[in-house]
């Protein structure tokens, strides 16, 4: 459409250039007096023509799209004939067993033999002198007194093959931490007895003795 309108354009500016020209020249024949007929003649041949558009241009068609070409499909192609090899059987593996470890044992060690037994008691120790008087008013705590604490401790002690008493402990005490505490130091001190005799006679020691002791404050 812009190449049709260029062209239209010139061809209108070529028209009015000619109709200029062709005015100029009749101006110029009046003024030099030139004849009618020589006017009229150049009026005669003056034509006037429309000016027509030029038509579009055709639109450009698409090209048509290519043939489809036809893919053949691959010869078949026969597979190889199958050989069967033969099979190969291998000889059976023997495996060996191999013997277990030994496992040796460690032995104990020998137990060792039991204690003795205890001399039998023909004859049980025997105090010397009277019990009572081993433990005396003047062991009596002080805070007992002042509290008047009186009370019986049980005791148990061992004799020994001399005689003499040891291992004295407070089996069944009697209430008072006081006097069970000062039941056995003097006991111990000054407790004698015979000792126990086999059935030899030979003094042996005699343990698990038992004793009670009464604490009590002396009237005045």
């Amino acid at each position: 459409m812009a190449y049709a309108d260029q062209r239209m354009s010139s061809r209108r500016i070529v028209a009015i250039g000619l109709v200029a020209i062709l005015h100029a020249i009749i101006g110029y024949a009046f003024i030099t007096g030139l004849a009618y007929n020589v006017v009229k003649k150049a009026v005669a041949d003056l034509k006037t023509f429309d000016v027509e558009e030029a038509p579009p241009p055709p639109e450009e068609k698409p090209p048509p799209p290519p043939p489809e070409q036809k893919v053949e499909p691959p010869p078949m192609v026969a597979p190889p004939p199958i050989v069967q090899s033969p099979v190969v059987v291998a000889p059976p593996i023997q495996t060996v067993r191999e013997a277990p470890p030994v496992v040796i044992t460690p032995t104990a060690p020998p137990a060792p033999p039991p204690p003795p037994p205890p001399p039998s008691v023909a004859k049980a120790a025997s105090a010397r002198g009277s019990i009572g008087s081993w433990v005396t008013p003047d062991d009596y705590p002080s805070r007992a007194l002042r509290e008047e604490q009186e009370g019986v401790v049980g005791i148990t002690y061992d004799v020994s093959a001399d005689g003499r008493v040891s291992n004295c402990r407070v089996t069944t005490p009697s209430g008072f931490p006081e006097l069970d505490n000062a039941t056995c130091a003097p006991f111990t001190r000054r407790g004698r007895f015979n000792p126990a005799q086999d059935a030899a006679g030979n003094k042996i020691a005699q343990n698990g003795q038992s004793q009670r002791i009464r604490w009590q404050i002396p009237k005045d």
